[in-house]
């Protein structure tokens, strides 16, 4: 176990202070929480009051962070080939069709996210089972199956997230650095929580936000005063 600063052992006393915090609280203890050894990602927690089971109440989307997430993921995209050259001067490290395609049948790769043109999702149903299993099978609700593939991998480059909810109604993704500034962090959280409190199902009854919390990579968990958080939005 790497030993941490007195900095670090001074935030997890505070986090024994209170239960839950407010947004701009959190967010100060983030940083002081997170590792000085690498530059840690900033984490976002949604417990939701869903029936993961139901196919009506899922929650699946993507969202824009005015901040970016600090990363640049790396991009496959399988469009024509006429349209492979304007895929890579978007930002897409590889770009193809049946070269991509084989490339996957193979179970070799390493990208971040897989972008579709509509066009040529039908060529990908032989690759489908394996590209599903690592999480990478282009799908309409995360924007990755898409008509303007230029237009989504220059957005996916600047700081696009995607939010889906797991078999226990949680939702797990990210929103930046800990590098980042608290004010540059507050605004990409804010806009993701408003992003999924807005995307809350019709069939939903009540309280749609059970509980929140942010932490950063291998740090403690925070939790959050969802009530107040909620308003501050």
């Amino acid at each position: 176990m790497p030993k941490r600063g007195k900095n670090y052992r001074s935030s997890l006393d505070k986090l024994k202070e209170k239960d839950f915090y407010l947004l701009n609280e959190a967010i100060k203890l983030l940083k002081e929480t997170g590792s000085t050894k690498f530059d840690s990602t900033a984490e976002l927690h949604i417990n939701l009051n869903i029936d993961p089971t139901k196919a009506d109440q899922t929650i699946r989307g993507v969202t824009g962070l005015p901040h970016g997430t600090g990363k640049k993921p790396k991009i496959a995209a399988v469009v024509s080939d006429d349209k492979v050259k304007a895929a890579k001067a978007a930002g897409a490290v590889s770009a193809g069709l049946e070269d991509l395609i084989t490339e996957f049948s193979k179970g070799k790769f390493d990208y971040d996210i897989v972008v579709a043109a509509s066009d040529v999702m039908k060529d990908l149903s032989k690759v489908a089972k394996i590209l599903g299993q690592k999480g990478l099978m282009p799908n309409p609700k995360s924007g990755t199956v898409t008509d303007d593939v230029e237009k989504t991998i220059k957005e996916l480059m600047a700081g696009r997230v995607e939010y889906r909810n797991d078999k226990q109604g949680i939702v797990h993704t990210v929103f930046g650095k800990t590098s980042f500034k608290e004010e540059e962090l507050e605004n990409n959280l804010k806009t993701l929580l408003k992003t999924i409190r807005n995307a809350k199902p019709s069939g939903v009854k009540g309280t749609f936000i059970k509980s929140i919390s942010i932490s950063s990579t291998m740090g403690p968990g925070i939790a959050l005063n969802v009530s107040e958080t909620l308003k501050s939005l």
